[in-house]
């Protein structure tokens, strides 16, 4: 359940904060933001002026519930009463209560009205009055009720490690977390608290076997009648009725409704459960108390379902409420609106129709997007695991399975396979599976750009047990007629017949510029042209509700000629000595929206200088005919000019810049310049730079009409060098990135992110991986190879995996899955899959025709699959999908050649197939047995793609808040990034990733302004957050650990901070291994701590793997390394190991002096260090001697060892982290603060 209030916070009116202190904080916050307001820059844009407006509105109002004390509840005027509603039942002490309504002078509100319609409304005391509606109020407090149960018992204690008190504990690790150490265990993965037993209220709460009530009792007001087992093993009948809750006689054989004597009635089911049974009152209470006491983080609903690929036995026990939701989901029915299916395009459509003219109504707008858009994809992937789970009937029944499609839930689902050989000519199976993920990429871009009046379908891809299912909203009407009948734009048959629509062509040609999509003209079947603003593929069709609704999207974006091989055609150069073009088992191969947007902006730069050096040139050549003209100079002379000329050409300064750019746009005689510059770029205007795309080039069926043969010509080259920009620039870049560790990915979906920001598709995986082994600092990029190996590996496994699962019938799942695993991963040479018993066996084959899951062929095939065959054929998809010779055999060959890891293999497959395996210790390396069997694979869940709606004036607000913390204005920017939660908090509710994200950075700039308790509270629950919507194990949850360790020792909690980076660590080894940059980083915070608290044998283990991480990866000059030689070198002075010192401080001044120069602060902060440990060496020694020469007798002057102060250990742990305080002003301190990737050493200029 969600807990959370509404209150008008910063300068918004209707922010979700948590229960809890929280709201106060808010509230001070609001009033210190309200007198702020009058030092506000005037010149800050119109939408900050609007978010001022909602908070000003902003009021109290009292409640008053039944049996409990009146409270304040802060809301704002754009809110409905229902908002109040939700926020009393998600209230601790009025959960339990869900039939009621609000009163105000003993008038029942309208759930449905806003409060500034109310009048009266601040004033007035307003009291909850209980009413009962049918049966379904009272399947809503089974509901509430179950909750209340599920939400406690899924408490492990996992909080104490980030309680507020300091305990003394032991400082050391577990072993597998020491640096050097193989081992990988999984259970510390999912830590369970071994005390902890759930407190059990009830034995049994179900629905009655008497359930319906019949028409007499119906008469009577009985609405639904529960049976109840108490703690003390009292069995119950209780009738729900009009007028409450209350005992009957019914047992198990009899039906008696009169009330049980004595008679109890209340409103409220716990009220009266309290009553029957003591146990029940005291655990409940308990119960509650213990519910209170976690973070609301810990139990708000996320938008999108989060899977875990490892989860712990847990036992299965009886539960009405979860039994009804399977049979309602199965039926296509909604939670919140029983034995009623939703109208998803309408409720997606209408968001859509709201009005955005300023901020209250564009959060309104976006919130309820979202809203929706999380919903339906919800709903989208509950019905896509029903049709492959054969619980939904075809539309088509007759039809071969692969070629069936479904409703459900208003809801259309079709399967990713070649359908009539709709897609034979472009890769059949191959193309119907890759077109799906097109089509929604196409759905995301046109829904960004957000044009009024054109409209495009709710679309879900979900990949579930080896299929592809592609869930789409209905068209209205479109289910009425035939396909031809319906479209007035596009084409049906790939270019065949193409028809067109004025209205389309309005709609579409406000989209070409954003989408960089060039408006032609095709040939139809009569040899006429039809002009279009998109590809032929892409469809218009005019619903039943008069909406222009495009779909089939799949070609929005330019082909790849990389993987398009064309006959007559030639690449780029730079392309073909990659040996591109390549064949590819589809040719619906795109170029992606970022690769566009990147090959745009660079050609801009490029037509910039042109345009420049052109008008430069002109100018050049007209002073010097002026100079010939006007006076007869000296022959040396006039020689010198035109190398003065030269110069000027190669470093122009800013102000001629300024004057190309003006002369470009207001001086007729530029126009040829323009022109030139136009043509040289392959801009399609003459007159302006503008580069667009046909994206029907190469398309097989499409004719152009003959007076276009130029423009296609250009449009062809204009490919050619997007494919050859991809690897001549943005592949090499990536590297590049990559070695000066400005990207760092740790794991497969990280460094998938990463390449996809910059265009590149993950086909040229491995033309990456070849670019990284030719690099000549291939050592510094060793962790970047074996991670792009990974996940070339668990790429090509799940490709296998897909077409493995569709000949595996439902019973024998988890051996099939077992199986692969043991295959892919197991040391245990002859793998032999469990078939299931034969009587099972001839059962199922009796059945076979009944059996209506997608697929056919031998159900038994799969279990003659060996590790040998599955090697093998991840080679050759290796060799055949990503042109990468793999060459291992085996598992254990792939791990010995490239380093891997098997429980990160484990964790990428299992996260890209669905999979979900016991939490336990697998033994992958034994030779006599298999690592996995069938009980160790709990579940397979759905692998989901949707569009994510942004944010936009949240968005702005955030970039704004960076921008100014970038300049120095601290406050200013957290007051930004204030407004910016509050605005993400709105539109996405409590949970999401870039409130995740504000979070982080608040908590930042909490911290550089002093502020540590307030930066240790948003680091906490940034970290729950990112646990939550991102994962536990996730790498930017790992990031998240690290933060919140530093503000927790900042806060005197050492031990918790420690706590919290051997978390952090554990979960990078499993995630990437030791041998990564980052490590680096991890390993200086755990020994900085450690040396803190004086622990300095494994203080030194980890900071001298840190150095020893930071060679390899920045090379022995860095200053990274130097720095790494300084901690060491404090650590020994610790241990009074004064020679081991002053050899690692030596090798740290020798690269400061080297890098920066004597001259630099931190050179002579080095060598001042080092004359102090000279001395120490010194004393030390004359001590020595002293004791060996005079024995006992010897008079031992005492030597200085002083433990490192907690403010010492701070400042460096601030400096590895990226954070230097610099006094910017002398009439007032302010502090300037870096964030950055990695940890330089700010206090330098030099390119380290």
């Amino acid at each position: 359940m969600v807990t959370f209030f509404f209150v008008p916070t910063g300068h918004r009116g209707d922010t979700a904060v948590m229960n809890g202190d929280a709201g106060h904080d808010q509230a001070e916050e609001a009033d210190s933001k309200q007198d702020s307001n009058a030092d506000a820059d005037p010149a800050e844009d119109a939408n900050e002026q609007e978010v001022i407006v909602i908070q000003d509105t902003g009021f109290t109002v009292k409640i008053q519930a039944p049996g409990t004390e009146p409270f304040d509840l802060q809301v704002s005027p754009q809110e409905m009463v229902q908002e109040i509603h939700q926020v009393l039942m998600d209230r601790e002490d009025t959960c339990h209560r869900t039939c009621f309504s609000l009163q105000l002078d003993g008038n029942v509100l309208d759930n449905f009205a806003e409060l500034k319609s109310i009048e009266g409304l601040q004033e007035a005391l307003h009291s909850c009055l209980h009413r009962w509606r049918p049966w379904r109020s009272v399947t809503g407090r089974l509901r509430v009720f179950n909750d209340l149960f599920v939400l406690t018992f899924a408490d492990t204690g996992k909080r104490k490690k980030k309680g507020n008190e300091l305990e003394q504990i032991d400082c050391t690790p577990p072993e597998h977390i020491l640096p050097g150490s193989k081992e990988r265990p999984l259970v510390p993965l999912q830590p369970q608290n071994k005390d902890w037993k759930p407190m059990q209220c009830l034995k049994v709460l179900t629905m009655s076997g008497w359930n319906p009530p019949p028409g007499n009792r119906k008469m009577h007001g009985d609405l639904m009648y529960l049976y109840i087992v108490t703690v003390e093993d009292r069995h119950v009948s209780i009738t729900a009725s009009t007028r409450g809750f209350y005992l009957n006689q019914s047992t198990t054989y009899v039906f008696n409704p009169k009330p049980a004597n004595p008679s109890f009635l209340s409103h409220s089911l716990v009220e009266l459960l309290s009553q029957i049974g003591a146990a029940f009152k005291k655990n409940f209470t308990a119960l509650q108390k213990k519910r209170v006491q976690r973070n609301p983080f810990e139990r708000i609903a996320t938008p999108f379902q989060v899977y875990s690929w490892t989860a712990p036995q847990i036992d299965h026990a009886m539960d009405c409420v979860r039994a009804e939701d399977a049979y309602t989901s199965r039926l296509g029915y909604e939670e919140h609106i029983p034995g009623q299916t939703r109208d998803w395009n309408e409720e997606l459509q209408t968001t859509r129709e709201l009005s955005r003219k300023n901020l209250p109504e564009r959060l309104l707008r976006e919130r309820a997007i979202f809203k929706v858009h999380s919903d339906f994809a919800g709903a989208a992937t509950r019905g896509a695991m029903a049709v492959i789970d054969g619980n939904v009937m075809a539309i088509n029944p007759g039809e071969e399975t692969r070629m069936q499609m479904f409703i459900w839930n208003n809801i259309f689902f079709s399967l990713g396979f070649d359908v009539r050989d709709h897609y034979r000519e472009l890769g059949g199976d191959a193309a119907a599976h890759a077109a799906p993920t097109n089509d929604l990429n196409g759905v995301r871009a046109y829904s960004a750009v957000d044009v009024e009046g054109l409209y495009t379908l709710g679309t879900v891809v979900v990949d579930y047990r080896g299929y592809r299912v592609t869930a789409q909203s209905i068209i209205p009407g479109i289910l009425e007629r035939e396909q031809e009948q319906s479209v007035i734009y596009g084409s049906i048959d790939f270019g065949k017949t193409v028809v067109s629509h004025p209205k389309y062509l309005e709609l579409l040609e406000k989209t070409s510029r954003p989408l960089k999509v060039q408006h032609h003209a095709v040939l139809n079947e009569k040899d006429t042209a039809v002009e279009l603003c998109s590809s032929v593929e892409c469809k218009g069709i005019i619903g039943n509700d008069s909406r222009h609704y495009i779909l089939d999207l799949l070609r929005t974006f330019p082909p790849d000629l990389n993987y398009l091989p064309v006959e007559g055609e030639e690449l780029a150069p730079e392309s073909q000595k990659l040996v591109f073009p390549r064949q590819h088992r589809h040719r619906l191969a795109c170029l992606r929206q970022e690769l566009i947007e990147a090959f745009v902006e660079h050609r801009y730069l490029l037509f910039m200088k042109m345009a420049a050096l052109q008008l430069m040139q002109q100018k050049a050549n007209k002073d010097k005919t002026a100079a010939l003209h006007d006076t007869s100079t000296a022959d040396a002379e006039s020689e010198s000019k035109p190398q003065a000329l030269e110069a000027s050409e190669k470093v122009p300064d800013a102000g001629m810049h300024f004057n190309i750019l003006w002369n470009i746009f207001t001086d007729p005689k530029s126009r040829e310049v323009v022109l030139n510059a136009c043509k040289a770029v392959g801009s399609i205007s003459n007159t302006s730079f503008d580069i667009r795309f046909n994206p029907d080039i190469f398309s097989p069926g499409v004719r152009f009409p003959d007076d276009s043969t130029e423009d296609i010509q250009k449009q062809k080259q204009l490919l050619k060098d997007a494919a050859a920009f991809l690897v001549s620039f943005q592949a090499p870049s990536f590297v590049k990135d990559c070695l000066d560790h400005s990207s760092l990915p740790m794991d497969g979906a990280t460094m998938t992110e990463a390449l996809h920001q910059r265009g590149i598709n993950m086909r040229y995986l491995g033309t990456v991986l070849e670019f990284v082994d030719n690099m000549p600092a291939k050592a510094q990029l060793e962790h970047i190879y074996r991670i792009g190996i990974s996940e070339l590996i668990t790429r090509c496994a799940k490709h296998i995996f897909k077409t493995y699962l569709q000949g595996v019938e439902l019973s024998a799942l988890s051996a099939a899955v077992s199986h692969f695993l043991n295959c892919l991963l197991s040391s245990f040479p002859d793998a032999v899959a469990h078939l299931p018993a034969d009587e099972l066996v001839s059962r199922r084959k009796s059945r076979k025709r009944r059996n209506r899951v997608p697929g056919g062929g031998d159900n038994t095939a799969w279990a003659s699959l060996t590790p040998s065959e599955l090697w093998k054929n991840i080679n050759s998809e290796a060799q055949s999908y990503y042109h990468f010779n793999l060459q291992c055999e085996s598992v254990d060959q792939a791990v010995e050649k490239y380093g891997l890891q098997k429980i990160t293999l484990l964790r990428e497959i299992s996260i890209k197939t669905g999979i979900q395996i016991l939490i336990k210790e697998y033994n992958f390396d034994s030779r006599h047995k298999p690592a996995f069997t069938e009980e160790d694979i709990l579940n397979i869940f759905p692998v989901v793609k949707h569009v994510n709606p942004k944010a936009s004036d949240a968005f702005h607000f955030f970039q704004s808040g960076q921008a100014k913390v970038q300049q120095g204005f601290l406050k200013e920017g957290c007051e930004l990034i204030n407004e910016a939660l509050n605005l993400f908090n709105n539109v996405y509710g409590a949970m999401h990733v870039e409130i995740c994200a504000c979070l982080r950075l608040l908590a930042r700039l909490n911290y550089i302004m002093g502020d540590h308790p307030e930066a240790l509270s948003n680091q906490q629950k940034a970290v729950l957050m990112s646990e939550r919507v991102l994962g536990i194990e996730h790498p930017n949850t790992v990031q998240e650990y690290m933060h919140l360790a530093l503000y927790c020792f900042a806060n005197g909690q050492l031990s918790t901070a420690l706590k919290l980076l051997y978390r952090a660590r554990y979960l990078m080894l499993v995630v990437c291994a030791e041998d990564h940059p980052e490590m680096a980083l991890l390993d200086s915070n755990i020994g900085l701590v450690l040396h803190g608290v004086m622990e300095y044998d494994l203080s030194l283990r980890f900071l001298e793997n840190a150095l020893a991480i930071n060679s390899k990866y920045h090379g022995p000059r860095s200053l990274k390394v130097a720095l790494s030689h300084h901690l060491v070198a404090r650590v020994y002075e610790s241990k009074a190991e004064f020679r081991s010192a002053l050899q690692h401080e030596k090798e740290g001044y020798t690269r400061y002096k080297n890098q920066v120069g004597e001259a630099h602060e931190k050179t002579k902060e080095s060598s001042e260090y080092l004359k102090y440990l000279t001395q120490q060496a010194v004393a030390l020694q004359r001590t020595m001697n002293e004791i060996y020469k005079n024995g006992s007798n010897a008079s031992i002057m005492p030597l200085k060892f002083t433990a490192p102060s907690m403010a010492s250990v701070l400042e460096q742990l601030n400096i590895i982290n990226g954070i230097i305080f610099i006094p910017l002003s002398l009439t007032r301190t302010m502090y300037c603060w870096l964030l950055l990737q990695t940890y330089p050493v700010t206090y330098f200029a030099s390119g380290d």
